[in-house]
């Protein structure tokens, strides 16, 4: 399938323009201290995302400042699992999750990082919609 242009039929793929996806694939402090799979994952979902916005917004722009509040929540959800699973430091990671405003539940167990993950992009996914751009700073 063509990639889809702004203003064309939702059945189409949208694309992201080149520097907009550079911008989430060239950031390295996106999965500093994630193992492979969680750093997949977390990847996939900023560029999933990140193509709603270009497809949502009226600018490429617009697209690319919102892609870059997004990709600083990426980096702190990413470093919130790094404190959680692999430096083993709840606590750090409780206090990085109150900074950002988080408002995920917080793992009540030592759980798989792509589990938690999985489970952080998720809610961020279905509760996204219900705040607005100035809260997500």
């Amino acid at each position: 399938m063509a990639p889809k242009a702004r203003g064309a039929p939702a059945s189409e793929v949208a694309m992201l323009p080149k520097p907009v996806l550079r911008d989430i694939l060239d950031d390295e402090a996106l999965t500093r201290g994630l193992a492979d799979p969680e750093a997949r994952i977390l990847v996939e979902w900023l560029v999933e995302t990140a193509e709603q916005v270009a497809d949502e917004s009226v600018s490429d722009a617009a697209t690319r400042q919102q892609v870059q509040v997004l990709c600083r929540k990426g980096r702190a959800i990413g470093r919130f699992v790094d404190l959680w699973c692999h430096a083993r430091t709840p606590g750090a990671a409780g206090q990085l999750a109150a900074t950002e405003r988080f408002d995920w539940p917080l793992p009540t167990t030592a759980e798989d990082p792509c589990d938690i993950m999985q489970a952080i992009l998720k809610w961020e996914t279905e509760h996204s919609g219900k705040r607005t751009h100035t809260e997500q700073r």
